[in-house]
Order: C-alpha cells, then structure tokens, then sequence
C-alpha cells in the first residue's frame, strides 16, 4: 500500500509517499513544494496543484492523507490553506483517490503518544517508527511523513473517499 501523505498550504505544501509492505513502513519520497510569494493566489496554487499532480502520476498512490484544517489566529492564511485543501480534492476526484483527513490532535498522538506534542518532538520521533535514508529538510515534510503514518496506523485498509464521484 502506497499513501501519500500532505500537510496542506499554498507557501509550502508538505508531501511524503509511505510504502507499507509486510508490517514495515518505508519512506519512498518526500518534499516540500515552496511557491514564490511574489506570485499571487492564484499563481502559487497552480505551482503545488501542478507538482502535486506530477507526484500522482508518477507514483500512483493507493490513498492520499491530509491534516484537516483548523481555523487558527490568522483567518487570512487559514482560507488561502483552505483553497490549497480545495486543490487536492481536486486531484482526488480527478485521479479517483480516496481522501482521509485527521486532525492535528490525532497525528500527534498516532506519532508520540501524546495528542499535544509539539513539531520537534514529531520530528525525533519520526525516524524512530519508518526508515529515512534522506535529509529531510522542512517541518512541512515531517508533517506529511506524519500524516501518511497516521492513515496507516488508524486506516490501514480502509478509507473514506471524501472526493466528490
């Protein structure tokens, strides 16, 4: 089973491919997309949904994994990561992938155990449950790691298809 995982935005959007194969999770790829801010919306969109799509081509993920949003503090930057979230639904529906979100809590506690752990406790113990043989360099890409490992623990076989048919 092959899940891609992605931490949603339009100024970087995370993404990681985790391979389960007999019980073993293995990083296949991960990035962080980054988008120039000089562009508008718009443009920047069109940037990640464009790479995005390029990753499912190639790859051909079985299920695709995502953070559920939240509105924060800055209602401003939530919308605009809402329209990116509105591209990868996009993707789905158009290449017929299942999409499940979760929501920051439940990755939190999939990956340490504890629903409020913060971005560098995921990150130490990230490499304590897959095998990465790359430099990861962006919380966005430990998120998205995060998010595949999550759909795997939680929904190992079984998604919910969220993309429109």
């Amino acid at each position: 089973m092959l899940i891609l995982g992605i931490d949603p935005g339009y100024d970087r959007l995370g993404v990681a491919l985790v391979k389960k194969d007999g019980g073993k999770e293995e990083l296949v790829f991960s990035d962080c997309f980054i988008s120039s801010n000089k562009d508008t919306l718009g443009e920047r969109l069109l940037v990640v949904g464009n790479k995005l799509e390029k990753l499912i081509k190639e790859y051909k993920p079985d299920s695709i994994a995502t953070e559920k949003l939240y509105f924060t503090v800055n209602q401003k930057t939530a919308l605009s990561v809402a329209e990116a979230r509105g591209v990868i639904s996009y993707l789905c529906a158009k290449h017929k992938l299942p999409l499940t979100e979760y929501t920051p809590p439940q990755i939190k506690l999939t990956v340490t155990g504890y629903g409020n752990a913060n971005k560098k406790q995921i990150a130490e113990m990230i490499p304590r449950l897959i095998k990465i043989s790359k430099e990861v360099r962006y919380d966005d890409e430990y998120d998205a790691i995060a998010i595949a490992l999550t759909h795997l623990a939680i929904n190992p076989t079984k998604t919910q298809n969220l993309s429109p048919n």
